[in-house]
């Protein structure tokens, strides 16, 4: 009897042993906005089990108004996060050491939109009117813009008065704003859908302007890239997201669909989204673009909202292991 439970007990450790070296490693993904079509490559890729091929358990967790991915990084919150390059040198100008690991946009989605019977045609008009700019790290492409234009952002006739815009297109809706911050892929279509045509509007689209910053890269912190561990760990997370993001670009309706299921609104809206988005992630390989990197870094140096030039602010490590 002793022997034969020995033997189970042998049995049961062994057991024990091969299903903790077999355990999906654990990775938390901070998303920046709420469950959209913005992020549906790595729904797609936990949906179709991309992680789970590569021994990953992700979760993925919403953001919204309230939730500043740089904050929950910093505080243990996630292993990775989605942000814009314009927050995520901030946070590290401030010392939150965050490294972009990944860059699946390779264009900004940013617009600001004017109606066509409204007093702005050219950025000429823009002094002495009401512009509408999101903030919390989104604000940054637009001081930008006016920096290069050289109009101050403080008001007077000279300048622009800066609204701080709500997540919304109420402002344009209800004449509080001249012009307002908008997304190609989400609050231009919140505009048509409440009536707007597209001949009714001016668009001052960021990219086609060349006054773009980097959005919706994939961040972690400096410290813990020198962890080989969570290094490989991230390789194996960048490569399962980016097919998750090709898959996407590639069949727009189903991850729409798969987007709804874990929480977005509106089934049409968010195919509406996933096409546009499509148009951003280009040929998803997850690879910075060094001259878009610098722009940005560029912008934010004139504009003092980073104090001196940013150094390992991002890598080429893990794509070049994860995208062959």
């Amino acid at each position: 009897m002793k022997k034969i439970a020995l033997s189970l007990l042998a049995g049961s450790a062994m057991s024990l042993a091969s299903f903790s070296a077999w355990a999906a490693d654990a990775v938390t993904l901070q998303l920046k906005w709420v469950t959209q079509a913005q992020f549906a490559g790595y729904y797609v890729a936990k949906d179709k089990g991309f992680y789970t091929e590569e021994n990953l358990d992700v979760t993925i967790k919403p953001g919204g108004p309230d939730i500043a991915p740089e904050q929950v990084i910093a505080g243990g919150g996630a292993d990775v996060i989605v942000d814009w390059m314009g927050g995520a040198l901030a946070a590290r100008d401030k010392g939150v050491n965050l490294v972009n690991i990944a860059q699946p946009f390779k264009k900004a989605g940013m617009e600001l939109v004017c109606p066509k019977d409204g007093p702005i045609k050219t950025e000429a008009d823009f002094k002495g009117h009401t512009l509408g700019v999101w903030f919390f790290g989104n604000e940054y492409p637009f001081y930008a813009w006016m920096n290069k234009l050289g109009i101050p952002t403080e008001g007077g006739a000279d300048g622009v008065n800066v609204l701080k815009q709500s997540f919304d297109v109420q402002p344009l809706i209800q004449k509080q704003a001249d012009c307002i911050s908008v997304m190609t892929y989400n609050e231009y279509w919140q505009l048509i859908d409440a009536g707007y045509k597209p001949e009714d509007l001016i668009v001052f689209n960021y990219t086609a302007m060349g006054v773009d910053l980097l959005e919706d890269g994939l961040y972690v912190m400096q410290d813990k890239l020198a962890d080989a561990a969570f290094e490989d760990k991230m390789v194996r997370f960048v490569r399962a997201s980016m097919k998750g993001w090709k898959y996407a670009t590639e069949h727009p309706d189903e991850a729409a669909g798969i987007v709804v299921e874990n929480g977005g609104q509106d089934e049409n809206h968010q195919k509406r989204m996933m096409g546009e988005v499509a148009k951003l992630i280009d040929n998803a390989d997850g690879k910075l673009i060094e001259a878009a990197y610098q722009r940005t870094a560029d912008a934010l140096l004139a504009q003092k909202i980073i104090t001196k030039a940013p150094e390992g602010a991002w890598t080429a490590a893990i794509t070049d292991k994860a995208i062959k």
